[in-house]
Formats: C-alpha cells, sequence, structure tokens
C-alpha cells in the first residue's frame, strides 16, 4: 500500500512540475501584451498591486488600434523620476528609430534620450541625431521601460512625447517618415500649472561665409542654438533653418551679409554648396526636404528687442513672402517665421564683412517656444 501511495505521488508531481514548464515557456513566445499593463489601465483591482509601482504606460498597436493608450499621466517630486513605459507593435511596418521629446512646464519640446533604458532587446543606442537606433531591437514589437526624471519646478507639466519611425525623423515634425505614435507621459509637479511662456533667447551666435566644400559653420538651428557645419552629414539637415552668406552670385552691386533659408540658400547665394542637398545614396532621397524660413525687417530697434520676453510679445509677427534677407546692419532687428511656424526676433550684433571663410556675423535670437 506504501509502495503504491509513493508512486502516486511521485506521478502527481511529475505532471504539475510539466505543467508548469509547458506555462513559463509558452510565455516566452507570446505577445508582448502578455505582459500586463498598470490596473489602471486594465481595469484590475488596485488592492491586489498596493506594492507595485505605478508606471505610466503608453500603447500603440498598429494591427488592432482599438488597443491604443495614446496617453499617460503621473504625479512627480522634484529630484525623483517617474516610471514610464512604452509598449509599441507594429504589424506592416519597419521601426527603425525612437524620437522622444521634453516639454518643461510650456518652454517647448526639446530632444530628449537622458535616461536610463531597461530592454531585454535592446542596449540604448544613439544616432547622431540624438533618436535611439532601434536596429538592435525586434523592430515590430518594442517594449521598454524607463525613468524619467521630474526637473526642478515649482509648479507645472513635464511632457515626454514618443514616436518610431521608418527612417531618419524631425524632433519638430512627428510626421516624417511617422511609423508609430505619438504618445505623451505627463508628469504634473505641484498644481501642474504651467508659468507663462517665455521666449527662448539665444546670444552671440556666430555665422561664418560659406565655403565651397562646406567646411564653415555657416548653418543655425532654432531648435538647440547650434551652428552646423554643412559637410557635417545628412544626420543633422533637418537642424539646419537658415544660412548665412556675403554677397551673391550675378549680382553687380552685391547683397551684402545676408539670410538665406536652408530650401533656398543654393538659389540665393548662387553658388553651390557641397553637402547642403541631399545626396543620391541617402536613405529616402526623393523625399528628404530642407527647412523653409521667412524673413523681413522689422520696426523695432535694439531696445525694443531686448524688452521681448514673453512668447505672446511675438503674436503680431506675420510670414512674410522672402526666404531671404540682404543687406543687414549692425543694430537692424529682423522678425522671422520658421518651417514650424514659430514667431521670432533676431538683432544684428556684428559683422565682419567680407567673403573670406573667417568673416562673419553675430547676433541675438528670441524665439517661441
Amino acid at each position: 500500500m506504501k509502495k503504491n501511495l509513493k508512486s502516486s505521488l511521485k506521478y502527481g508531481f511529475l505532471v504539475f512540475a510539466m505543467a508548469l514548464f509547458v506555462t513559463s515557456c509558452s510565455s516566452d513566445d507570446g505577445s508582448i501584451f502578455d505582459t500586463p499593463l498598470p490596473d489602471d489601465q486594465t481595469g484590475g483591482d488596485d488592492d491586489d498591486n498596493d506594492n507595485e509601482p505605478e508606471v505610466a504606460t503608453i500603447v500603440f498597436n498598429e494591427a488592432d488600434p482599438s488597443m491604443n493608450v495614446t496617453s499617460a499621466s503621473a504625479s512627480g517630486q522634484v529630484g525623483t523620476t517617474v516610471a514610464g513605459r512604452i509598449i509599441f507593435t507594429s504589424d506592416a511596418t519597419t521601426q527603425r528609430r525612437m524620437y522622444i521629446t521634453q516639454n518643461v512646464s510650456g518652454q517647448g519640446d526639446m530632444p530628449f534620450n537622458n535616461f536610463a533604458l531597461n530592454s531585454d532587446d535592446l542596449d540604448k543606442a544613439l544616432k547622431a541625431d540624438g533618436s535611439i537606433d532601434l536596429d538592435g531591437a525586434t523592430k515590430k514589437e518594442i517594449d521598454f521601460t524607463f525613468e524619467l526624471p521630474v526637473p526642478d519646478i515649482d509648479n507645472g507639466q513635464i511632457v515626454y512625447t514618443f514616436w518610431t519611425t521608418k527612417g531618419k525623423g524631425d524632433f519638430r515634425d512627428i510626421t516624417k517618415r511617422l511609423a508609430l505614435g505619438a504618445g505623451t507621459i505627463t508628469v504634473t509637479v505641484g498644481s501642474g500649472t504651467n508659468p507663462a511662456a517665455a521666449v527662448r533667447t539665444f546670444s552671440d551666435i556666430k555665422l561664418f561665409a560659406p565655403a565651397a566644400d562646406g567646411t564653415t559653420e555657416s548653418f543655425f538651428s532654432l531648435l538647440n542654438e547650434e551652428v552646423y557645419r554643412i559637410n557635417e552629414g545628412p544626420e543633422f539637415r533637418a537642424f539646419w533653418d537658415f544660412g548665412y552668406y556675403f554677397g551673391a552670385s550675378g549680382v553687380s552691386d552685391g547683397e551684402d551679409a545676408s539670410f538665406a533659408s536652408t530650401a533656398t540658400f543654393d538659389e540665393s547665394f548662387g553658388f553651390p554648396v557641397e553637402g547642403l542637398k541631399p545626396g543620391m545614396d541617402e536613405e529616402d532621397m526623393e523625399n528628404e526636404t530642407l527647412n523653409e524660413a521667412f524673413f523681413a525687417l522689422s520696426s523695432l530697434d535694439a531696445a525694443s528687442f531686448d524688452g521681448v520676453a514673453l512668447s505672446g510679445d511675438l503674436d503680431s509677427i506675420s510670414t512674410s513672402s522672402s526666404q531671404k534677407i540682404t543687406n543687414l546692419a549692425v543694430g537692424d532687428v529682423i522678425e522671422f517665421v520658421d518651417n514650424y511656424g514659430k514667431k521670432g526676433l533676431i538683432k544684428i550684433t556684428e559683422i565682419e564683412a567680407g567673403f573670406n571663410n573667417n568673416d562673419f556675423i553675430q547676433f541675438d535670437v528670441k524665439i517661441q517656444p
């Protein structure tokens, strides 16, 4: 009798162990949606997970958009982090890059990648433009978790925006080569009320007369206040907003110090600059675009420029029809509207006149966030 009982126990344990093994193996091959979502997004009972930290989660499912969760929110304490998670599952589309922006207190979307990425599929590797390289991931099923920092603000919201692209995208244009997204995670600090939006101010920007081989810092980005050499490559082309030249081909009396949008620079300058236009071997070359910008001389003087403090102070600027402005002089104030509809002012502070590559223009900028 004892022998039969022992045999029955051994057999029952073996069946249980095999069932457990099969269950654990099958979960490895399942959809990423087998991973439970936070209770507030699935209708679960919070009492069962009181000890689990809340994770702000956004979900995009190309095959079944009814599963999408396009926004999530959380409360944050200054100096800490908030747990975030994104689950992007594509069907026909291949996801090659992930773009993330951070908007602190309504001061404008800025490129963001300053976090540790926790993923079984991918170590965080960045493309030159600051986007996350998905070449190491499955490209179809992406499930990332991370800790989002809470900047030092008294009250307001920090909005993180996430989307993936089929190729080289644009931090200021979500639609460019869009794969999936965009979704947002909003972190509220204090009352969550943003202060009045201030203008973004850049000072002492210096651009040099262009060299034909693209080796001079002749282009400026209103996104990150950086100056760029044209030959830095296609990764940065979406950053360039306008460039500087002195004089122009075919103009008998010259146009002296001039700005032109990236889209019209070669035409305005009259000399082709190597590296400005997309090359035949570049990714999706036929659909590549260059940024436009529209300029007009302002009636404001330098003192009025200095007095502009809030975004609303620039609302009255209208879009001109010209993508270049010439014969600039120290003290001039220029109105502009960029490719993305933001309005701003430029104040010329210094000009080293000439065509040589060490000749330059220096200026300050105020632009809406």
